[in-house]
């Protein structure tokens, strides 16, 4: 059921509503009548909303990046190897405690931007403009939570390849060598990549999910939200790949300053290895006479799986939130 959306039943409970009104019976004693009260006026709805959004967000964000990280850091040594260098296959999880206590305020505060932005464009925009409102909702969470996940990024990258033992040591090191703005290393190559990812992703997922509802009459159960967060994650994934390469290049190059920007990167990279390099993480993920399956099989994996918990704990707080104003 979608959140903040509900009418009066004859029991006086709360039901789904399309129209985006609560209603409350007022029982008369000469006769029953139905008021009708927006949501959008009443603080306590934002606050649930916004609960449920940090809560879900921060949740999904822990899981996928707990399933998937030995993965994500085999990807980051590959695109950080030059040609013929070899690749480090211990220490799969190094970082792992330090990047989720990050991951989690970080995705907690996208969220927390996204859904609140993403309902208001809603209403102000035509219904036919709402992947207008998914793109600038996204845009802006992305935006918002790079404060956050930039430093995590950072930190992350910097112990996958080796050069830290701890993230306490990393963040000490990095800020004593490199000053603070070393902690935001790659902050603009970071922006290049993941605000056109976090805006292109959610938009195609929500679009897919608004097509999906309409085609079936009915609300999305868990393996269909899992399915259609496994496609726009492929699907984002594979466009912004070179993208993520320049990103990564610029986090793990630490003092040396071997690039010195995102042009620069990126004509260093196409001069001493060639266009290829901007695909590592695909020629990583590639199985001999395999095509393009197990690739984008394997990319979509991270959107199944964080979609399918975002979508499964916004029901259930959905639920208990019902449960309560039910009760009372």
């Amino acid at each position: 059921m979608d959140r903040g959306i509900a009418s009066s039943s004859r029991d006086g409970s709360q039901i789904a509503s399309p129209d985006g009104l609560a209603f409350k019976n007022i029982n008369n004693p000469i006769k029953k009548q139905t008021i009708c009260v927006k949501q959008d006026d009443d603080p306590c709805h934002f606050l649930r909303l916004l609960y449920e959004c940090l809560v879900a967000g921060g949740l999904a964000g822990l899981v996928v990046e707990a399933a998937l990280y030995p993965i994500d850091t085999i990807k980051t040594r590959v695109q950080v190897a030059r040609d013929g260098g070899k690749i480090i296959w211990k220490g799969l999880y190094s970082g792992l405690g330090g990047n989720l206590a990050g991951v989690l305020p970080a995705s907690a505060l996208f969220f927390g931007v996204y859904e609140p932005t993403k309902q208001k464009l809603l209403k102000v925009l035509p219904e036919k403009f709402s992947a207008v409102a998914h793109l600038a909702a996204g845009a802006l969470g992305g935006a918002v939570s790079s404060i956050v996940r930039v430093p995590t990024e950072v930190v992350k990258q910097r112990m996958q390849t080796g050069q830290f033992a701890s993230a306490p040591d990393a963040v000490r090191l990095i800020i004593a060598k490199e000053g603070f703005g070393g902690m935001y290393a790659g902050f603009g190559s970071f922006l290049l990549r993941d605000l056109p990812f976090d805006a292109l992703q959610f938009c195609v997922y929500e679009q897919l999910r608004i097509g999906y509802k309409l085609a079936a009459r009915r609300d999305l159960n868990d393996p269909e939200n899992a399915m259609l967060g496994a496609v726009a994650g492929a699907v984002t994934r594979v466009l912004t790949t070179p993208l993520d390469v320049i990103k990564t290049r610029l986090m793990v190059q630490g003092a040396g300053n071997q690039y010195k920007g995102v042009s620069d990167c990126l004509k260093t990279i196409l001069r001493e290895e060639g266009s290829s390099a901007l695909w590592k993480v695909n020629s990583f993920l590639h199985l001999p006479h395999s095509g393009m399956g197990p690739r984008v099989l394997w990319i979509g994996i991270g959107g199944s799986i964080f979609f399918g918990v975002l979508e499964k704990t916004k029901q259930i707080l959905s639920d208990q939130s019902s449960q309560k104003i039910h009760k009372a």
